[in-house]
């Protein structure tokens, strides 16, 4: 077989294991890599070693939205009926929660400590307490955090020599400790106060994808290339630091669908461009752009076109052009295992948790939306638990809110019956 067929081959099913989630099987992947190597040697490696310091690879063409894994048929949502309790107050600014495998919570506080929540008890010493840049009334700080044991993902700002610069970074759990930083992804650039990104989600692909912000800086958004205004992803060693999808402003939520689908939150104006509001929610395509800053939601703005793309990939659902949402962590969550889930997103200026219910047969349109709770001020993340309740982060001590009695809170929303309430 000459040497320029396996090459051509290689390439094109590397590329296809590439695609988008759930196209193909990690066997057949796994396969064809072996396969591919006996044949070529030396040929078509994806890249190796950590992204420390290095720049993402190009942002792939666009690619239709993930082909749905086959999920069982599910009822309807229905009305919700949710409890709702507090399972630990008095946190500072929360901005993530993570669910180990013994079902103890892991969250960020944004003045750079990690906290702990076991057998219903918030640890009193934090797990980890990093120095972190944090402003009032500012955005930046320890941010987003994942978990797959033995290792901790986080996502925090530092000072850094050109200013703010954001990091993700790998850290081993020991007990409820968190030790070795091994730094990911470094060099993202923060802004002054505004628009850091900053949520972590592991993807049933086995990918961490993460979120930046343009930092108020609207050109960094409309480069394909660099990290700012991003959805990126790498493997948990650092390798293979990827472009997911582009054009976004300051995009702060993520979550994948039963079938492998990734959407997420973005939010919209307040000023920039003589616009106001238009948050979106968002699915993701690979090597999607999403549009700003030619476009705010369904509103293309005054930002000239030069060589950004003639199409985006409009929003699946907005605030409009009057209404602020600053939606923030979201999940997909059902109050039983026999109904389809809904996505919830987390409101910060809204102060609601946000409820849509997305057409089985069109995962890119929204049949309804409800708010599922109001009352608590800033909600920053929501995550449902492996209790069968749902999880959000109050964050009325972030600087721009007002503090009630006993904020911030962990919330713990239970349908009847689930024996969480």
């Amino acid at each position: 077989m000459h040497i320029e067929y396996v090459w051509l081959v290689c390439i094109a099913v590397l590329g296809w294991s590439r695609g988008p989630l759930g196209s193909v099987s990690g066997v057949v992947r796994r396969t064809a890599v072996v396969l591919l190597s006996v044949l070529a040697v030396a040929g078509c490696s994806s890249g190796s070693g950590g992204s420390r310091g290095s720049g993402a690879k190009s942002v792939p063409s666009p690619s239709p939205a993930a082909t749905a894994t086959a999920v069982p048929t599910l009822a309807p949502p229905g009305a919700l009926q949710l409890a709702t309790q507090a399972v630990a107050q008095n946190l500072v600014a929360p901005w993530a929660l993570a669910f180990a495998a013994d079902g103890a919570i892991w969250l960020t506080e944004r003045p750079g400590r990690v906290r702990v929540i076991r057998n219903g008890q918030l640890l009193p010493d934090p797990a980890l307490t990093l120095q972190v840049v944090t402003g009032t009334g500012c955005e930046d700080g320890l941010l987003g955090i994942a978990l797959q044991e033995p290792y901790a993902f986080l996502y925090y700002t530092y000072a850094g020599s050109s200013g703010n610069t954001n990091r993700v970074s790998r850290f081993t759990i020991s007990g409820d400790r968190l030790t070795s930083e091994q730094v990911l992804v470094d060099g993202i650039p923060g802004g002054a106060c505004y628009h850091f990104g900053g949520r972590l989600k592991l993807g049933p692909d086995g990918w961490l994808y993460f979120t930046t912000g343009e930092g108020f800086v609207a050109s960094r958004a409309a480069s394909p290339n660099g990290l700012s205004g991003k959805i990126l992803r790498v493997h948990a060693d650092g390798s293979g630091l990827e472009v997911y999808a582009w054009g976004f402003r300051n995009p702060q939520g993520l979550a994948f669908d039963a079938a492998g689908r990734l959407y997420a939150s973005n939010n919209g104006p307040t000023g920039d461009l003589n616009l106001c509001c238009r948050d979106e929610v968002d699915m993701v395509q690979q090597g999607g752009f999403y549009g700003w800053p030619a476009w705010a939601a369904t509103t293309r703005t005054s930002y000239p076109q030069g060589s950004l793309p003639a199409a985006r990939v409009p929003p699946i659902a907005d605030s409009g052009e009057s209404t602020v949402w600053a939606p923030s962590g979201m999940t997909f969550y059902a109050p039983s295992k026999n109904e389809q889930p809904t996505l919830f997103v987390a409101e910060l200026k809204g102060e609601a948790l946000r409820r849509f219910v997305i057409d089985p047969s069109d995962p890119a349109k929204v049949t309804r939306q409800e708010i599922a709770l109001q009352g608590r001020g800033r909600l920053r993340d929501a995550v449902a638990g492996p209790d069968g309740c749902l999880y959000v982060l109050t964050n009325n001590r972030d600087t721009r809110g007002t503090p009630r009695a006993g904020d911030d809170q962990v919330l713990k929303l239970c349908p009847p019956g689930s024996g969480g309430s």
